[in-house]
């Protein structure tokens, strides 16, 4: 440890506030739209904790989190003001998917914990920075990549995974299909932006594009904003396969789609594909399209295929959130199927406000994230560049 480094970790530990078991932690928001929103609805829900500030670009919102806070609280359009409050123990990170990083890294540096949104980051350096905050100053980050602590996934991956049941895993296929995100429109009204909306702000290191009100309310479609299907919402089922089957560092990623309907400015394609190699051999697959949406009810899961059988689990099923079929030649296991959840995130927050405390590691760490994310990087550069990428040992953490 270099003696700059020692001095970031020991300002970081020094600011610590050690919470005991009935401690109320206190919190902060940045980014108050629908996300960030619920989140703060999901807290409240589980766990008393006090709200010290709320941030957002758009004043309408920072009102809006204001309410769910349940009192008056200082509100920012700029994060490094919220960050400036000591008494704050951690904060949320929901803003655009091309501000987590900028933004985890300072709420790390300012002895903050941190839960920041999926993807955590959208390539290597970036991630590579939050990585090297995290092990500098000792705080917790959890990336809200959310299957990883929903029943369904735990279930399935605990009873036929984890005890050896699946045997030898060749592939996971993985999905998420008809999601209505990707055709969002703007609100009514909003051909000329709010008053109380800082656009610049907004767009933070993107180009510097006048007013869309097609970009803002829906940033899903930009590769800059959110990186498209793959890294948008391939992130969480890419996720679950690596947490299923222990998978790190991608070996290789190819990628095929087109933009087959919505040719709407977007520069991200409505349907792709991936195939990702891992070092073990194994084999990822994605697939998403938007083309379904929203009159097909939307599907999204992992489905193993392995010496031991099939194993699947979906995100949006109750009735049926897991089922495995064995392969009679090598396992004595019965067919089987249990119940689901559909998407919730309070598993995850629950295990986020835990390891505040037991400063333990949060089971989507920032290792974790960086792995998912930089495998969906890999596959939306070989979907640009229409070549195969293969991992560079300067991406290693």
């Amino acid at each position: 440890m270099t003696a700059a480094t020692r001095r970031t970790f020991l300002t970081a530990a020094s600011s610590l506030r050690v919470l005991g078991a009935n401690d109320r932690p206190k919190l902060g928001v940045i980014g108050a739209g629908g996300r960030g929103q619920y989140l703060m609805r999901s807290v409240n829900q589980l766990k008393d904790v006090d709200w010290i500030a709320v941030c957002d670009v758009y004043d309408v919102r920072r009102d809006q989190a204001e309410k769910l806070a349940g009192h008056s609280v200082p509100k920012y359009g700029d994060h490094r003001r919220l960050l400036e409050h000591k008494e704050i123990d951690a904060v949320i990170i929901a803003t655009p998917d091309h501000w987590h990083a900028p933004i985890a890294v300072d709420a790390l540096r300012a002895g903050k914990d941190v839960y920041v949104e999926k993807p955590m980051v959208h390539n290597p350096a970036d991630g590579q920075a939050i990585v090297k905050a995290v092990r500098e100053t000792g705080r917790i980050l959890q990336v809200g990549t959310q299957g990883r602590l929903m029943p369904q996934f735990v279930e399935a991956k605990q009873k036929y995974v984890d005890s050896g049941v699946m045997g030898k895993v060749g592939i996971a296929r993985t999905w998420y299909l008809s999601n209505a995100g990707y055709i969002q429109e703007p609100p009514a009204g909003m051909e000329r932006k709010p008053e109380g909306l800082d656009w610049d702000r907004w767009l933070g290191r993107g180009p510097k594009v006048p007013w869309n009100p097609g970009i803002y309310f829906s940033p899903y479609k930009w590769l800059h904003y959110d990186g498209g299907m793959i890294m948008g919402i391939g992130i969480h089922v890419v996720d679950s396969a690596h947490h299923w089957l222990g998978l790190k560092n991608a070996a290789s990623a190819v990628a095929g789609g087109n933009t087959v309907f919505y040719n709407d400015g977007r520069d991200t394609p409505d349907v792709i594909t991936c195939i990702l190699e891992y070092p073990d051999k194994s084999t990822v697959t994605f697939t998403a399209e938007c083309l379904s949406a929203p009159g097909v009810r939307t599907s999204a899961g992992v489905e193993l295929r392995g010496t031991g059988g099939t194993l699947w689990a979906e995100r949006y099923v109750v009735d049926k959130g897991w089922q495995y079929v064995p392969n009679g030649k090598f396992s004595k296991e019965a067919a089987a199927h249990g119940p689901g959840t559909g998407p919730a995130a309070d598993g995850i927050l629950r295990n986020w406000l835990e390891c505040i405390q037991t400063r333990r590691k949060p089971v989507a760490n920032e290792e974790e994230g960086y792995y998912s994310s930089v495998a969906c990087y890999m596959a939306n550069q070989a979907y640009q560049k229409k070549t195969r990428i293969v991992w560079d040992p300067g991406w290693n953490i």
